[in-house]
């Protein structure tokens, strides 16, 4: 099932039936005037380098896309900042902790899971690791991994839309200005 905003038909405070709600306006309850926006959910990835130029590649162990290509990242949990999630996942992923992380960009990405696709914001940011560093998976979310230079990295075994296009960004030195 693709998340749509047409799936919310009762107010999650007071149970009325509600018209569905667009992409361009909140979900709006007459009987009790409460009000919900619809916003993407945050996540983080990083391209790991080494001093040698090759960066990090995780093959994926579960859906979505198991067996394909994804960087160390995950979702940020609430309460929690950007940069602590990136830390968190990194050291939860591959136990690795960079000192330092160079924000690349964002892409918004669907994340489908459970047989439901939700809206996400994915922002990416490079982080250097030294080229002797150990990669020690702390999770079974991680089948495998490989180092590998840009030139060596095929985009359709990417797992995600959003991956890809930020690599390809990546790849040829742009950066997001902010």
């Amino acid at each position: 099932m693709r998340f749509t905003f047409e799936h919310f038909r009762h107010c999650p405070r007071c149970g009325a039936a509600v018209e569905a709600a667009g992409r361009d306006r909140p979900l709006r309850c007459g009987a009790c005037g409460f009000l919900y926006f619809f916003n993407a959910a945050a996540a983080v990835g990083a391209f790991v380098v080494r001093t040698d130029g090759r960066s990090l590649w995780l093959r994926r162990a579960r859906p979505p896309r198991a067996g394909s290509l994804g960087l160390a990242g995950g979702f940020v949990d609430l309460g929690e900042t950007v940069e602590a999630a990136l830390r968190r996942e990194l050291r939860e992923e591959v136990g690795l902790a960079p000192d330092r992380f160079d924000f690349i960009g964002s892409e918004p990405n669907e994340y489908e899971y459970a047989d439901v696709s939700y809206p996400v914001c994915d922002l990416f940011f490079e982080a250097r690791v030294p080229a002797e560093a150990a990669i020690r998976p702390q999770i079974d979310e991680v089948a495998g991994w490989v180092w590998l230079a840009p030139e060596e990295v095929d985009p359709e075994a990417i797992a995600f839309h959003s991956v890809r296009r930020i690599f390809e960004r990546w790849r040829g030195g742009q950066r997001t200005a902010a």
